[in-house]
């Protein structure tokens, strides 16, 4: 059995604490989906409260914290120790009604992230890891694939949606991803994508304009669990730039590197002159 710190335990509660009021909010989601006026400012308040929830445990548990909050924005702290939070990943999915969604949790540490938690609350599901002391599904000690072969990797991805996103550049991607994949898959939930990356489920995952606070928690996971994180572009901080490659061992650089081709190639064609 993984070996649970004093950190992790505050981290759980208050994830679990959140979670289970999610999870009530998700079963009255269900049936405001018949109604006229439909489920989109009950789920804005379940989000918002999940929030509450998980700053009022964290708060008590460890006062002083600073927190980076989607809903909440920015609360100074120490100037050390900082919570970033994003009570319901894959809120759009919860919207619909569809149980793929998750509460995650990372704690700054100066410069670094130190630990990560991203917890589904109807599968029950908790990933969670600290910094030098690897990722974790439950009790079950994780590890990304060892695939090595791009032509039988499973590929997560992050599908822009209306206004918002480059959609040329991206479909030049997914593109050139499908090409030369086994497939490809767009869930939802960056947060559970990159937890999904970490258990090997997927093979890889690439998405841009992500905040950190989706990303926190999961690029440390997949590197606790074996992994690469980079930018898409091939730089070292996609916390900063949001646009986030994370692979196992082998994809890191022929899924980089198919990529960025695609994108100078789209590029190049934009400015050719038309004949």
């Amino acid at each position: 059995m993984a070996v649970r710190s004093a950190l992790f335990i505050v981290m759980e509660r208050a994830a679990r604490k959140a979670g289970r009021g999610l999870a009530r909010d998700f079963g009255e989601v269900e049936h405001l989906q018949v109604s006229l006026k439909g489920p989109g400012d009950f789920v804005s308040n379940a989000d918002r409260r999940a929030e509450a929830v998980l700053r009022e445990e964290l708060a008590r548990a460890r006062p002083g914290y600073g927190f980076l909050m989607e809903e909440g924005g920015e609360i100074a702290g120490d100037g050390v120790h900082r919570w970033v939070i994003d009570p319901l990943d894959g809120t759009t999915n919860f919207l619909h009604a569809i149980p793929h969604f998750a509460i995650s949790i990372a704690l700054e540490r100066g410069p670094d992230i130190v630990a990560g938690l991203i917890y589904n609350p109807i599968q029950d599901e908790l990933y969670w890891t600290e910094k030098g002391h690897g990722a974790f599904l439950n009790d079950r000690r994780l590890r990304v694939s060892n695939r090595s072969d791009l032509g039988h990797a499973l590929v997560g991805t992050g599908i822009p949606h209306h206004a918002r996103g480059d959609h040329p550049t991206y479909l030049r991607t997914l593109a050139a991803v499908m090409g030369r994949s086994a497939g490809v898959r767009r869930a939802g939930a960056a947060a559970l994508d990159l937890a999904y990356v970490a258990a090997g489920r997927l093979d890889g995952f690439w998405e841009y304009g992500l905040s950190l606070w989706d990303i926190a928690a999961g690029t440390l996971m997949v590197k606790e669990a074996g992994g690469f994180v980079e930018d898409i572009d091939g730089r070292p901080a996609p916390l900063k730039t949001g646009n986030v490659l994370a692979t196992n061992g082998h994809f890191l650089g022929p899924l980089g590197r198919l990529l960025r081709t695609a994108v100078k190639d789209g590029a190049k064609d934009v400015s050719r002159p038309s004949s």
